[in-house]
């Protein structure tokens, strides 16, 4: 299913398998954009797994101007124990510098906001960086509200692994209640 803006010169359809190499390639420029090239480990192996694979965790939509393509978002169900409902996390949102002001970002988030809402979720969230003021206007000119109080925070890497393997935590294991 594709979808369309306002503007008939863009085109957002689902991404497929084949588009891996392209989604590396946004990716990396994305990257390149945030100043964080040193973060990008993904592969298109592991895209192909974690966006097509049988145990896919994530989605993503291609942008298209005039058949180009020019922009990406990846997303992923979440869930909010507040509303009891799910939601949809953006991962990413990019458009190449040289297509923006056409309307792609707008037509982006419009069609993973309308799959949000097919879904039933009860929101859509995102990040942005601190001194990303544009991204910021645009997000704010949708409607978006900017979370207050809320500081996120990660565990990877070696931090990750560590945590993981805390004696406090019992081991992740196959239940058997024979065992009991």
């Amino acid at each position: 299913m594709t979808t369309t803006s306002d503007n008939p010169d863009i085109n957002v359809r689902p991404a497929v398998l084949d588009d891996c190499n392209l989604i590396i390639e946004l990716i990396n420029q994305l990257a390149d954009f945030e100043k964080l090239t040193s973060e990008v480990s993904a592969t298109k192996e592991l895209l192909q797994q974690n966006l097509f694979g049988d145990t896919a965790v994530a989605e993503a939509f291609i942008g298209e101007i005039q058949g180009d393509p020019a922009g990406y978002a990846i997303f992923f169900t979440t869930f909010s124990t507040f509303t009891g409902r799910p939601g949809i996390y953006l991962e990413d949102l990019f458009v190449q510098p040289e297509f923006r002001g056409q309307g792609l970002g707008k037509a982006l988030i419009c069609r993973v906001a309308r799959e949000a809402v097919m879904r039933g979720c009860a929101r859509l969230e995102w990040s942005v960086l601190d001194w990303n003021r544009p991204a910021m206007d645009f997000y704010q000119s949708l409607g978006a509200k900017s979370l207050t109080g809320w500081i996120g925070q990660r565990l990877s890497g070696e931090a990750l692994e560590i945590v993981a393997r805390q004696d406090s935590v019992p081991p992740i294991g196959p239940v058997n209640p024979l065992d009991t």
